[in-house]
C-alpha cells in the first residue's frame, strides 16, 4: 500500500485494497487491545482542543497511504481518549466490545437523529420567546411536497401537530425546488390566523427527484418571521467538494442549521450524518441535561461557550456517542479532495451519458433537467390523446417496464410520482459503479422497453 497515483482511477471497493488496508486496521486493532491496560484509563492533563490544534486546517489534495494514518491515529488520537475496554475502567456501566462483535460491526448500521435535534431546539427558541409551552399549539413548520418525510416524523416528535406541518406545493415550472413566492403565501395566510411559523426546510437534491430549492430566496424569506432555517442536503452536500456544484448551495449562510450524509455519496460507511448549527447554544438549551454522574468541567453548557470542550450529549437525543467522526477523517486522508472530487465528477458523467441517451431516443423522455447524478425520466408513448386515459396507460407502461428490469435481476432501479406522473429514478453513486455499468443498464432499459412496448401496440398503432 503506497500513496494513491494521481492518474488512478478510483476503486474504493478494489479487493485488493481492501486486503491490504484491512489487514493493516486488523493489525492496529490488535495491537491496541493487547496493550490497553499500559495506556493511562484516562489522561490526567488532557487540554480541550489538543487535537484540533494538532490537525490541518484543510483535507489533503492527495490520497496517503493507510500506514500514515493509522500511525497518526496512534500518535494523535489514542493519547487524548478514553479507554473505555482497559481492564481498569470503573466509571460507567461498560461499552463491551469483542472479538466477534468487531466482525459483525462490519456489517450494520442505524440513522441520523439531526432533524429532530434542530426541531427541538427551533421549538424551544420560539416558545422561550412567546412565554411558554401552552404556545405550542400555535407553531408551524413548512416543507415542500419533495422535502423528505423525516420532517414531518421529526415534528410529531417534537410535539408539533400534525395540523400544523405544511406541505407546500412545487411545480415544474420552478423544477420541483420551493420558491420564496410559495411560502410566502403560506406564511401570510397562517400569521394572519394567529400561527407563529417556527421552521422551514430547504432541499438541496431532494430523494425522489433531485430537485433545488432556492435556499437563498428562501432565507430571506424566513428572516421575516423569525423562522429557522433547516438546509437538507443529505445527498447533494457531497458534491459541493466540487466547485462546480457549490453554487446551488448558495445561501447557505442563512441557514440556522445544515446536515449532509456522507454516507450517501461521500464513501463513508453508514451511518454518518455531519449536523452544522449557527448557534450550538440554541441546540444546547433544548438538549442539555446535568445530572451529578455526568458533570463534565469545561462544557457545563455542553460546549456552546468554549467550542474547545464540547459534551456531545447535550448536542443529541442518546448520551451514549459512536466515534463516527474518526472514518470521515480517514476518508479525507485516504483518498484526499482531489479523489473524492474525481470520484463525485465520475458519477456526474456517466448520469449525464445516460441522460444524453434518454432525451436522444424519441420512445423517452427526462421529466426533470439533472443536476446531479440521478436521472428521472420515463417511456412516453404516444397513445394519440392527452386525457387522463393516456395518462394512465402511460403510467402502466413503465411500471411494467420498471418491473421488467428488476425482474432481470441485472439492475435495480426505483420510481417516484410527480404531477401524476410514474417516473423511473437512476441513482448512479455506487462505489463501484463505472460508466460501463450505465451504459449496460441503458441497453437492458431499451431491450426490456421494446418488449413492454409490444404488449400495448394495436393494430392501428398506439
Amino acid at each position: 500500500m503506497g500513496s494513491l497515483p494521481l492518474d488512478a482511477p478510483m476503486k474504493p471497493l478494489d479487493p485488493h485494497a481492501i486486503a491490504g488496508d484491512s489487514q493493516a486496521i486488523l493489525e492496529f486493532l490488535a495491537e491496541y487491545y493487547h496493550d490497553v491496560d499500559k495506556y493511562p484509563v484516562r489522561a490526567a492533563d488532557l487540554e480541550p482542543g489538543r487535537v484540533r490544534k494538532l490537525l490541518p486546517e484543510a483535507a489533503p489534495e492527495h490520497g496517503e497511504p493507510m500506514e500514515h494514518i493509522l500511525e497518526d491515529v496512534r500518535r494523535d488520537i489514542l493519547p487524548g481518549l478514553t479507554h473505555w475496554q482497559s481492564p481498569r475502567f470503573f466509571a460507567f456501566f461498560p461499552m463491551n466490545a469483542s472479538s466477534a462483535g468487531l466482525a459483525g460491526e462490519m456489517l450494520s448500521g442505524s440513522t441520523c437523529e439531526a432533524v429532530a435535534c434542530t426541531l427541538a431546539a427551533a421549538r424551544d427558541r420560539a416558545l422561550g420567546r412567546l412565554g411558554g409551552h401552552e404556545a405550542i399549539a400555535r407553531l408551524v413548520v413548512y416543507a415542500s411536497d419533495q422535502t423528505h418525510a423525516t420532517f414531518q416524523k421529526g415534528a410529531r416528535l417534537v410535539g408539533i401537530p400534525s395540523s400544523n406541518f405544511r406541505v407546500i406545493r412545487t411545480s415544474a415550472a420552478s423544477g420541483y425546488g420551493l420558491t420564496a413566492e410559495a411560502v410566502r403565501a403560506a406564511v401570510d395566510r397562517d400569521v394572519g390566523l394567529g400561527l407563529v411559523p417556527l421552521y422551514l426546510c430547504a432541499t438541496v437534491g431532494t430523494t425522489g427527484l433531485g430537485a433545488v430549492d432556492h435556499v437563498r430566496e428562501l432565507g430571506e424569506e424566513a428572516r421575516r418571521h423569525g423562522m429557522w432555517v433547516h438546509l437538507d442536503a443529505a445527498y447533494a452536500g457531497s458534491a459541493a467538494i466540487c466547485p462546480e456544484f457549490q453554487d446551488y448551495l448558495d445561501g447557505a449562510e442563512l441557514a440556522d442549521s445544515v446536515s449532509m450524509n456522507p454516507h450517501k455519496w461521500f464513501l463513508t460507511n453508514m451511518d454518518c450524518c455531519c449536523l452544522w448549527v449557527a448557534r450550538p447554544r440554541d441546540l444546547t438549551s433544548a438538549l442539555s441535561t446535568d445530572p451529578e454522574y455526568l458533570k463534565n468541567v469545561g462544557a457545563d453548557d455542553g460546549g456552546a461557550g468554549n467550542p474547545a470542550a464540547i459534551d456531545y450529549k447535550d448536542w443529541q437525543i442518546s448520551m451514549s456517542r459512536r466515534f463516527r467522526a474518526i472514518k470521515l477523517w480517514v476518508i479525507l486522508r485516504r483518498y484526499g479532495a482531489a479523489g473524492m472530487r474525481a470520484h463525485i465528477r465520475r458519477h456526474v458523467a456517466a448520469a449525464k451519458w445516460f441522460e444524453q441517451r434518454v432525451a436522444a431516443d424519441e420512445r423517452f423522455e427526462v421529466v426533470v433537467p439533472r443536476r446531479f447524478s440521478l436521472v428521472c425520466f420515463r417511456l412516453a408513448p404516444r397513445f394519440g390523446r392527452d386525457d387522463d386515459d393516456g395518462d394512465d396507460a402511460t403510467n402502466h407502461v413503465n411500471r411494467d417496464l420498471l418491473a421488467a428490469v428488476n425482474a432481470s435481476g441485472r439492475a435495480f432501479i426505483t420510481h417516484f410520482v410527480v404531477d401524476g406522473k410514474f417516473v423511473i429514478r437512476l441513482a448512479v453513486g455506487g462505489a463501484s459503479t463505472e460508466l460501463q455499468h450505465v451504459m449496460e443498464v441503458w441497453d437492458l432499459l431499451q431491450g426490456k422497453a421494446a418488449e413492454v412496448l409490444q404488449h400495448y401496440v394495436k393494430p392501428n398503432g398506439l
